[in-house]
């Protein structure tokens, strides 16, 4: 006789045992048949709204938001505090510009609701880990209102790892090793060093006049295309391609590309246009200030013709390797990532390379073999954040720099300004298109990894998170 008859009896026992099965069978069938289980009844809240908890909830979203966060983590780590600390009702509206939480005590008491504008966003990749941590913590109840107030103080307060010199020095580094992977050697690399970091440093003096962002990005790209025509002028045709595709790459809107598509698979429409909008506007400035230049060059007789742009080999040769996993390796720097996760985000620039060449040598397009490739490094990049304990941001973004379409930006402009537009306008969308392949490639990893993790297809999981429901397009 077990345990339960022995205290209930062999009738209750045997009652006990079929309202558990019964209980089973239900939540199987909801998943089955993709019914969403009732919701119990809301208590009727207190009529205290703490208005320390708000303010931290915005904060905290602010900071995450602000340092590079996607909206859907974002999301929940505010939802997480305001369960954490007992705010009644609470909804929390995340956009790229703003916050709102707003408590709902109930018994007649009037809503409270505190909002912040995002002013500045600069990636910070080193404060999510910190950020997250807190949030961890404070839903353990292992943290006080003010505790957890006195640490978000002491994580905005903390430097970057990195001086800002190097951060400068890193997107010098980023265009010399896509110069190289390109094509170009040992001067192109300087030449490219050079031209990035002045146009790094133009632009910092144009923001320091009040100058727009996006004629800061035109100047930059202009001074990189401007070096690649003197390359040319002085008699090295082949060699102005690799310039430009280094200090392109340097600038092309990596992070903000990845969390628009990322934001769009989880049901943020509005982020999501918003930062593709950003998205369009970086390329089109980087576009402007490449076409002027290049425009300008062909009126005054420079020799620049599409028979010299070279077509990248995409080879597997260690210089091609090594040259992908130091792009990666330096935009993880230039996004201020913690350090450790640096030779991580190296290995999956390494290692995205060696899978878009192994994928075109099968046969397939540009498009599908970035995807396939981006889609295995988000895999192994969501696994291994988790495995770390880090975000996912900084260990998706930098592995799939070394793709971004940098070549493929510049022939589009020498196309439109040398007499075929048509080419060029296909070349243009056929960057564009490697572009949302690769962040679409990271969002897709990301959700193979929820499919198979332990709890990704439970009840709990597949209903706690707002994506996963299945709207049937209303």
């Amino acid at each position: 006789m077990g345990a339960a008859e022995r205290v209930l009896g062999p009738y209750a026992a045997e009652r006990l045992r079929e309202s558990a099965m019964l209980q089973r069978l239900r939540r199987t069938w909801h998943v089955l048949m993709d019914v969403s289980p009732p919701e119990p009844p809301e208590e009727e809240p207190g009529e205290v709204v703490d208005p320390r908890v708000i303010d931290l909830v915005l904060r905290v979203g602010e900071l995450l938001l602000a340092s590079g966060e996607t909206t859907e983590r974002v999301n929940e780590a505010m939802l997480s505090l305001a369960v954490a600390y007992e705010l009644p009702r609470c909804e929390v509206q995340v956009m790229l510009t703003s916050l709102s939480v707003s408590a709902h005590p109930g018994k007649g008491a009037q809503p409270v609701t505190g909002t912040r504008a995002i002013r500045r966003r600069s990636p910070a990749y080193w404060r999510l880990t910190a950020l997250h941590q807190l949030v961890q913590e404070a839903s353990l109840e292992m943290l006080e209102v003010e505790d957890a107030h006195r640490r978000l103080a002491e994580i905005k307060r903390e430097r970057a790892p990195y001086p800002a010199w190097l951060l400068v020095v890193s997107l010098g580094l980023i265009s010399a090793s896509g110069s190289v992977l390109a094509g170009g050697g040992p001067i192109v690399a300087v030449t490219a060093f050079g031209a990035t970091v002045l146009g790094e440093r133009t632009g910092a003096l144009l923001a320091r006049r009040g100058i727009a962002e996006f004629f800061q990005l035109a100047v930059a790209a202009a001074i990189g295309a401007g070096a690649a025509v003197l390359v040319v002028t002085v008699g090295e045709p082949g060699q102005g391609a690799a310039i430009v595709t280094g200090a392109i790459l340097a600038l092309l809107p990596g992070r903000p590309l990845v969390s628009s598509i990322q934001d769009g698979i989880t049901g943020d429409l509005i982020s999501a246009g918003a930062r593709l909008l950003e998205v369009f506007f970086i390329i089109a400035a980087l576009v402007s200030g490449l076409g002027a230049v290049v425009y300008l060059a062909v009126s005054l007789g420079a020799p620049i013709d599409v028979k010299h742009l070279p077509t990248p080999a995409a080879t597997l040769e260690p210089v091609a390797i090594l040259a992908a996993a130091a792009i990666s390796l330096m935009f993880a720097v230039s996004l201020a990532a913690p350090r450790v996760v640096l030779v991580s985000a190296a290995v999956g620039g390494g290692l995205i390379w060696v899978l878009y060449v192994a994928g075109r040598g099968a046969g397939l397009p540009p498009v599908l073999g970035a995807a396939v490739a981006a889609t295995v490094v988000g895999v192994l990049a969501n696994w291994l954040s988790r495995r770390m304990g880090q975000p996912i941001m900084p260990l998706a973004v930098p592995a799939i720099c070394p793709l971004l379409p940098g070549t493929a930006l510049y022939r589009g402009m020498v196309e439109l300004n040398t007499g075929s537009p048509d080419s060029g306008v296909l070349s243009l969308i056929g960057a564009v298109s490697v572009a949302l392949a690769l962040a679409a490639g990271v969002g897709l990893g990301g959700e193979f990894v929820r499919a198979f993790q332990s709890v990704g297809l439970s009840a709990s999981g597949r209903w706690a998170r707002p994506a996963a429901r299945r709207t049937r397009g209303f």
